[in-house]
């Protein structure tokens, strides 16, 4: 019970923060209905079974079956990752990443930004989103173009700091 506790009071302050950063950004309704599939038992079952507290459940569960069937349904439904926006392509008969609407980049960066903050604690800086970005960058199949705006707004965080950003993306115009 302890578990599944602590799994809803991260995921929740994880929410909580995602929607705060969504209203800045300007995208009030998303922020609300951010991460809601967590709590299916889909998700929540899973991700209370191998919460350790220090990373993600789906890490954990990857680890011990080789897959993580939380994820699997998470990114499906959730159009704020990159995984979501896969399709196939006709000419090359493969599955190839698709460019992400404007919309969901915002929620994806505001999501990384919460994810940061939530996972390093007061070890927290503004470049932390980026260096995550960066270390994953090599072997993650995300459309150049998304890769490329997500990778600006991580720097322009860095360099310029949470109130400029999202007043940036507030601004940006959504598709």
């Amino acid at each position: 019970m302890f578990k599944a506790l602590s799994h809803f009071k991260t995921i929740t302050k994880h929410r909580h923060c995602v929607l705060r950063h969504c209203i800045k950004a300007g995208i009030p309704i998303q922020g609300l209905k951010h991460d809601l599939s967590k709590y299916s038992p889909t998700e929540f079952i899973p991700g209370a079974k191998y919460y350790i507290g220090t990373k993600s459940p789906n890490e954990i569960e990857r680890e011990e079956k080789g897959y993580s069937s939380a994820w699997l349904h998470h990114k499906g439904r959730n159009k704020h990752h990159y995984e979501y926006w896969a399709d196939y392509n006709k000419e090359t008969r493969r599955m190839e990443p698709v460019k992400m609407p404007t919309k969901y980049l915002k929620e994806m960066f505001c999501d990384r930004v919460a994810a940061s903050k939530i996972y390093q604690g007061k070890n927290y800086t503004e470049e932390h989103p980026l260096q995550y970005f960066e270390n994953a960058k090599a072997r993650i199949q995300i459309h150049p173009e998304t890769s490329a705006e997500l990778e600006n707004l991580l720097i322009m965080l860095k360099e310029k700091g949470e109130n400029e950003t999202f007043k940036y993306l507030k601004n940006l115009k959504s598709y």
